[in-house]
């Protein structure tokens, strides 16, 4: 079994935000294999099964705020007996990256990432991630908090819909087994 856990806010006011792009790929994950959400409280996320190549994968939504993702990850990992090297792929946004680019990477720092430093301190930095580009020429230095919740424009949402498939053939190559390192713009 894979899981591919998805950083975000659950609440319904940060629909639509920088920070929870990773709910707006999981969500389109989940609908393109008919996922059904369900909220399980005892591992604080919405958990939708789906089978992607023949493989069982669990995908995840934290309630978690986005800066304690690591508390669900760990009881999954846990309840689940999965190998974080190998069975765990983060999909979360990156202010370091324009709209438009998708990065993937094995392990890492933080990087200023207070998502990711709760993933580091509960399951370790050994994971997948698929980090999807969020800035823009609008950010302004020492703003970081401001506009990380700030909406997508309609454009940024059009940018967003055009890298699916790509984040797509990603996640099937974590699935697989044969996920590659790289950096793309579209």
């Amino acid at each position: 079994m894979k899981l591919v856990l998805a950083q975000g806010n659950p609440e319904s006011r940060f629909d639509n935000t920088r920070h929870n792009v990773g709910f707006f790929v999981i969500d389109h994950i989940a609908e393109k294999y008919d996922g059904k959400w369900v909220e399980k409280s005892k591992f604080r996320a919405s958990l939708a099964e789906v089978t992607i190549d023949g493989e069982k994968v669990l995908l995840v939504k934290p309630h978690t705020f986005y800066n304690e993702t690591g508390q669900a990850a760990r009881s999954l990992i846990d309840f689940y007996s999965l190998d974080v090297a190998s069975d765990i792929l983060v999909i979360h946004d990156e202010l370091a990256l324009p709209i438009g680019t998708i990065r993937t990477r094995k392990q890492g720092s933080d990087a200023g990432n207070n998502g990711i430093k709760s993933l580091n301190n509960h399951i370790g930095p050994d994971y997948h991630r698929i980090r999807i580009g969020i800035s823009n020429e609008h950010r302004v230095a020492g703003e970081d908090m401001n506009f990380v919740l700030s909406k997508f424009s309609k454009a940024e949402q059009d940018t967003l819909v055009a890298e699916l498939p790509e984040i797509e053939k990603y996640i099937d190559a974590f699935v697989a087994g044969n996920l590659e390192h790289e950096t793309i713009t579209l």
